[in-house]
């Protein structure tokens, strides 16, 4: 009995210490639970969380040169690669609260990698036409790309593809209409075609019109059409706004538009150019841009008259030699060439003055050396004959001269003394002695008697 109460104890001990070993492991495995917990949590406190956008490359614009090519002739494409994920990004998050929320928060822009860029021709050759490890384009950002071509033999249209291979993001097809020799496809598109109509010359300071025909070519509508005008020189302006609406225009369709645009004396002869620049919209909303230059003729115009008329010797008498100086004034914008100066003065001398050039604002002398005549005043014309950007001019101005008659009072002055003293003579030794027969005086006689 006692054995088995013994037993019994030891059995009941024995017992007791497998429930204490249970609950010893089971709260080792809700330790060992708890410590998991706070390690992710540290580990996501310290690891960083990443968000990527994949950037997407397309292709904008094309442009074929020239726009008909010839069979067999050879031109160029020219396409506008884009990055339009102009937001993509690479976010990198690290930090987490208690919420669970990030704390901190980094963004990275992702460019495009571009592997390679081919055009694929099919019938048409490609000369040049494949970029292999192209390199990156940034979010938001543009690039040309030009391939060499040579059309076929035969005429039509043709669809050659460009092949564009992105590392890690959607590759591009993106067919390209060639033209070759086909007016079918070129006259549907609007066209727009300029006639200008402006003076053949433009003096400076001068104000001048430009009247502008603009027709549509092609066979569908031109619509937002937009003009807009720069000039190559502040001393060329538009007198009106630089930027002008213009109605819609159907296949066939005319418009008149009146630019009017204004000059300073100031500027430069020549040819000067003023740019024109026309956007508009075809039916499915694509943008068309179409540039055009007018050529203003700027053609200098002189203007001569006459400053002063100037004699040497100041007074001139009549039968003296004497200098005609007429000093000859270019008031105009234009340079004087050629400059001739011609009198009619009724007197032998040099009557003719060749002057040469006269830029604006200045004056030359034409210079007349004269023999002299006779005293009276003297209505004579100054005939001037020049050259300009016009052409040849002639101007004529009436002049006067006041020639004073030859002074002859020193001479009869001279000649009534010599009548005197010859009379006195005469009466002294002709007549008295013939009269008194000595010769004698009249008063010598009297007081003698």
């Amino acid at each position: 009995m006692k054995w088995r109460i013994h037993r019994g104890k030891e059995r009941g001990s024995a017992l007791i210490g497998w429930g204490d070993l249970m609950q010893y492991e089971n709260n080792r495995s809700i330790n060992l639970f708890i410590a998991g917990i706070f390690i992710l949590l540290f580990a996501g406190a310290c690891c960083t969380h990443v968000f990527a956008a994949e950037p997407t490359v397309i292709i904008t614009d094309y442009k074929v040169t020239p726009s008909v090519l010839a069979p067999e002739g050879y031109g160029t494409i020219q396409v506008t690669l884009k990055n339009t994920a102009s937001s993509a990004s690479l976010r990198e998050s690290s930090g987490v609260s208690v919420s669970g929320e990030f704390q901190t928060t980094k963004s990275t822009d992702i460019p495009a990698i571009i592997d390679s860029v081919s055009l694929m021709g099919g019938e048409i050759r490609v000369i040049d036409g494949s970029y292999h490890h192209f390199g990156a384009i940034g979010p938001g950002q543009s690039l040309d790309v030009t391939f060499s071509i040579q059309a076929p033999k035969k005429e039509g249209l043709y669809f050659p593809e460009v092949w564009v291979e992105i590392n890690g993001g959607k590759n591009v097809r993106y067919p390209v209409p060639v033209n070759v020799n086909t007016a079918q496809y070129v006259m549907q598109s609007p066209t727009l075609v300029i006639y200008k109509e402006l003076p053949e010359s433009i003096n400076p300071g001068e104000s001048f019109p430009v009247v502008l025909i603009i027709r549509n070519a092609g066979e569908i509508r031109a619509s937002d059409i937009v003009l807009s005008t720069a000039t190559s020189t502040t001393s060329l302006g538009s007198k009106g706004p630089n930027t002008l609406t213009i109605e819609p225009l159907n296949g066939g369709e005319n418009r008149t538009v009146t630019l009017e645009f204004i000059t300073d004396r100031f500027v430069a002869v020549g040819l000067q150019k003023v740019l024109l620049a026309f956007d508009y919209k075809l039916p499915d909303g694509t943008a068309r841009h179409q540039e055009e230059t007018i050529e203003v003729p700027i053609m200098g115009k002189a203007e001569l008259g006459f400053v002063s008329v100037d004699t040497t010797p100041r007074r001139v008498t009549a039968g003296t030699p004497f200098d005609l100086t007429i000093r000859i004034e270019n008031t105009g914008t234009g340079e004087a060439k050629q400059v001739t100066a011609v009198i009619d003065l009724p007197m032998t001398g040099n009557r003719q003055s060749f002057i040469g050039k006269i830029k604006p604002n200045n004056d030359a002398p034409a210079l007349f050396m004269l023999d002299g005549g006779s005293g009276g005043t003297y209505e004579y014309h100054v005939t001037v004959t020049y050259t300009d950007d016009l052409g040849t001019h002639t101007v004529v101005f009436p002049m006067s001269l006041q020639v004073t008659p030859e002074d002859y009072t020193g001479t009869i002055v001279l000649v009534v003394i010599i009548v005197l003293v010859a009379g006195f003579i005469a009466y002294r030794y002709w007549y008295l002695p013939k009269k008194n027969g000595n010769g004698a005086l009249p008063w010598v006689k009297r007081n003698s008697k």
